[in-house]
Parts: structure tokens; sequence; C-alpha cells
């Protein structure tokens, strides 16, 4: 088990399948959370998202009228999300590499395999707490950076150079020269 007091986050789980929510429930529970909000699709999150402002959402892939991707894009763009900063982990059975791919470039924080165990769970919800990932701003996304390995002692030359491919952010060093 973990050491944290999983007892201060609040969740949202998003599924449209009563057996997954409430199984994930459980296992949340089980960690030790007590506020647990679920929705059965994307428009009932939203609105649970704003009233309840969760610190975790666990989402669905595939829901009627909006997708897990809809609903993620929704949150790291809207200028009436209530925190875009949120920690998004989708939980799917979709997991061909396209299908991470595309998460994470809609702007979820984690990835998860379904079908789920209570271990993976809590490396999900581990993960977002230890090792936040930093968000990025660029003209056509907002969400945690992309990049999984950060070596902090690299001291080779910087991959994109002087110019910047389309869609990424220059540093504050490259902006500098």
């Amino acid at each position: 088990m973990s050491g944290y007091r999983f007892d201060r986050i609040k969740v949202l789980i998003v599924d449209d399948n009563l057996h997954m929510r409430k199984m994930l429930a459980a296992i949340v529970q089980a960690f030790g959370v007590t506020t647990i909000h679920e929705a059965p699709n994307g428009v009932q999150a939203w609105d649970k998202l704003r009233n309840h402002n969760p610190d975790i959402v666990f989402l669905d892939w595939m829901m009627p009228g909006m997708t897990g991707l809809e609903f993620t894009r929704m949150v790291r763009t809207s200028n009436d999300c209530p925190n875009p900063y949120v920690s998004i982990i989708m939980v799917t059975g979709y997991t061909q590499v396209e299908h991470v791919h595309q998460a994470r470039d809609a702007g979820v924080t984690e990835f998860l395999a379904k079908p789920i165990s209570a271990n993976t769970v809590l490396a999900r919800m581990t993960a977002v707490i230890e090792n936040p990932r930093a968000f990025v701003r660029t003209p056509d996304y907002f969400g945690p950076c992309r990049r999984r390995r950060q070596d902090r002692d690299y001291t080779g030359p910087e991959r994109r150079g002087t110019g910047t491919p389309k869609g990424h952010a220059k540093t504050s060093a490259q902006a500098e020269s």
C-alpha cells in the first residue's frame, strides 16, 4: 500500500458501463478515497467537473454522445473549466499504439489499459502525485508535456536547434537567442 493520504483526493469516474464505474469506485475507496463522483457520459461528467472540481478523473474512451478524447480536449481548452490542469487517467481497452498517441495528443495525463487491477490503478494514481507532468501550451496543444523521458544529465545539443517545428514551443533559451 502507499503512504499517501488518499482521503484528501477528490475523484471523478466517467464510464458508460455501470459495472466499471462501481469497480473503479470500490478500488479507489479501498485506497482511502472518500470523495468519489461518477458520471455515465461526458456531458454529465462536465457538470460534475465544474461543480466538484476533482483532483483526478478516470475516463473511459468510448462513450455515447461525447468520447473521452472529446471530453479531455474540452477540459484542456474550455474557458469554463475550473481546472484545465486536472489529472486525467484514460481507462480503455483501446491499447494500440495509435490510440495511446491519440490520448496523449488530446491531453490525457496517464493511460490505463483494461482489464484493470487494483495495482495498476494505484500505480497511475501514485504516478500523477509523485511525478506531476509540466504543462505545455503551443498553438495546437495544451496539456501535460508529451515527452516521458527527461535526462537531466544530458549535455548534448538541443534536438530542435534554432528552428522550431510547427506546434512546438520554443524554450526560453531559444527565445532569447
